[in-house]
């Protein structure tokens, strides 16, 4: 007999008391390094800012009632067949308040360092666009994911998985909840993984949104390129040189800095909360885009379920990835939102040449972590650009 279809199960954690305790310690007994006098974040994270934060975290932050914040969403554990075996993915399926059959299926995915986290602010006003000031028409059955590796979904047991395996495994997940034709949106490896999405299932994928177009990667000659994308190429290398030694390390000895970023939260918070100051919208100071609050949730899922170190195996999977998947082109209707704090923009020209863009937008406000930051904008980008390909129901 065939195998039965999987079937998700509802998904309530809560933290054991001993876990919160054993962390509390820890940040309390934190052992500081010296910082140059005035250095504040210009060599990494600014360690008078990480001290407060490290003390309120200790002393202040309310795990269980941010906690009990997530699980108003409709949360469930799904079991998939992965590459390398079967793994549990944690999954937000929350349905639209519309009526059944008009909605569109929406699959989000995130990117690093977050979760379903990034998209947790998205979900009602997706799902609910009448409550919320918007059309009825143009509301969702919302799909967000932890990717294998982070959050609450498993960790791979053997090699880690890269963005073109989870596409996989997500077309998997949209079968197993019913929807046989979606949308797909991202960021970060977000974007990549909503990307093959669209190349490896284009019958089913009815456009796809993305909020990046990745590093770029030429594997032809420069000349061919338009004066702006060869600014950009020279402007994505400037990046990294300055600002890659994360996924430097991410990609090649990422086991080395799991070590410490597993054993001590409060370096795991440095690793985390200078990116989310550098990546977002913030004018240099994170707590514009973030209060406190925020910033522990997403520290803390990363630090509960000890995913720091399979997370940042993604990038190892991922810089193996044949150039001959990397150039390929999206022909199923790309749209772009291009938030002006993002990092390394790409022109108009690139998002051309790579895909099957029908629309490019430069919104007002938000950075890497848009739907976050910037929920109602990035939300309407969502509704704008997916309104002419839904179906009647």
């Amino acid at each position: 007999m065939p195998d039965a279809a999987p079937r998700p199960e509802p998904f309530a954690p809560r933290a054991d008391p001993a876990a919160l305790a054993d962390l509390r310690a820890r940040l309390r007994a934190t052992r500081w390094p010296d910082a140059p006098e005035g250095a504040g974040w210009s060599l990494g994270a600014d360690v008078g800012y990480l001290r407060e934060l490290v003390t309120y975290w200790a002393e202040e932050f309310d795990w269980p009632a941010q906690e009990a914040a997530l699980a108003r969403l409709p949360r469930f554990r799904v079991r998939l067949a992965g590459p390398g075996g079967s793994l549990g993915i944690h999954v937000v399926h929350a349905r639209a308040v519309a009526p059944r059959g008009s909605a569109l299926p929406l699959v989000l995915t995130h990117g690093w360092p977050d979760s379903f986290w990034r998209y947790s602010k998205v979900v009602p006003l997706l799902t609910d666009p009448a409550a919320h000031g918007g059309d009825p028409a143009d509301a969702f059955d919302v799909v967000v994911p932890d990717m294998p590796g982070y959050g609450y979904s498993d960790r791979p047991g053997g090699a880690p998985l890269d963005s073109v395996a989870v596409a996989g495994l997500w077309a998997e997940l949209m079968t197993a909840l019913g929807y046989p034709r979606f949308g797909a949106a991202g960021g970060d490896i977000g974007s990549h993984v909503s990307r093959y999405l669209a190349l490896d299932h284009p019958d089913r994928v009815v456009a796809v949104h993305r909020t990046d177009a990745g590093l770029p990667l030429h594997p032809g000659d420069p000349a061919e390129l338009a004066p702006e994308e060869r600014a950009w190429l020279q402007e994505a290398a400037a990046w990294g040189g300055a600002e890659g030694a994360y996924a430097a390390m991410h990609r090649t000895k990422p086991q080395t800095a799991a070590v410490g970023l597993t054993d001590s939260p409060a370096g795991l918070a440095a690793w985390i909360v200078e990116k989310m100051r550098a990546w977002s919208d913030c004018g240099g100071d994170v707590e514009r885009s973030f209060t406190k609050d925020e910033i522990l949730t997403n520290i803390t899922i990363y630090w509960l379920t000890g995913t720091i170190g399979s997370a940042m195996r993604m990038y190892s999977a991922n810089s193996a990835i044949p150039p001959a998947q990397l150039a390929r082109r999206v022909e199923v209707p790309s749209g772009f939102s291009l938030f002006p704090g993002d990092i390394v923009r790409p022109p108009r020209a690139w998002l051309e040449r790579t895909a099957n863009a029908v629309r490019i937008t430069e919104p007002a406000r938000g950075g890497h972590f848009a739907p976050f930051e910037e929920p109602e904008l990035y939300v309407e980008e969502l509704r704008e650009f997916f309104r002419p390909f839904r179906t009647p129901g």
